[in-house]
């Protein structure tokens, strides 16, 4: 990946601020919730004969749109939350956590031919509990393989230095026109996993090519 060829920001994909995240989050909302409307209406004015006919599609569109808006409002919560301080001292071993959420992720890359690694070791850990830090990493790496071409890898190395730890992952280079836009809902991912390292003192930076996630660096620093 050429540093040359993309840009890195602390924020994914553009400014994404604290109201963004939450507008696209409502609006969002609504495709579900106009859907989930729809089939309770259209189960009302059906026939007797029509509804027992029909009423196990009806059923199983009205769970779907009401599974999809249960997942938005856990986002928003999550985003919420995502600088909430931790009640009582944690601390996580960042490797051990990085090598499940890989092993965890193993599957998604291999139903899509992408190639997971880790390289490299730290002896880090986080003021984290390991369940939001976990969550972080997921979403940070889930996004990063799918935006991958078949056939990619991602590389993740970790590195110690006198200064702290270092996460680098890097992706194929993608080209702008074979990639597709970032959902609201990977944006939002993002923002929650960026929201959730920084507040115990990391940064984060993705390196991008304006549409799709080509890597990212998180550095924590050494503490004591």
């Amino acid at each position: 990946m050429s540093a040359s060829s993309h840009s890195a920001s602390t924020i994914p994909h553009g400014p994404y601020l604290h109201g963004d995240v939450l507008g696209d989050l409502l609006h969002s909302l609504s495709q579900p919730l106009t859907g989930l409307r729809c089939a309770l209406e259209l189960s009302l004015d059906l026939s007797p004969e029509e509804a027992a006919e029909h009423q196990q599609e009806s059923v199983a569109v009205a769970l779907t749109q009401t599974e999809k808006v249960i997942g938005m409002v856990q986002l928003m919560r999550e985003y919420l939350d995502a600088e909430q301080p931790s009640e009582g001292a944690f601390s996580s071993a960042l490797q051990s956590v990085l090598r499940n959420v890989i092993e965890e992720l193993s599957w998604i890359a291999a139903v899509r031919d992408v190639q997971l690694r880790l390289m490299g070791s730290c002896t880090a850990t986080v003021p984290l509990p390991e369940a939001r830090l976990r969550q972080a990493l997921q979403y940070l790496i889930t996004d990063l393989i799918e935006a991958q071409p078949l056939g990619g890898s991602v590389i993740l190395k970790l590195t110690d230095s006198p200064t702290g730890t270092s996460l680098c992952a890097n992706g194929e280079s993608i080209s702008p026109a074979t990639s597709a836009p970032t959902s609201t809902l990977q944006r939002v991912k993002l923002a929650i996993a960026t929201r959730v390292l920084e507040s115990m003192g990391a940064s984060l930076k993705f390196v991008d090519n304006d549409i799709a996630p080509a890597g990212f660096v998180l550095h924590i620093p050494r503490r004591g």
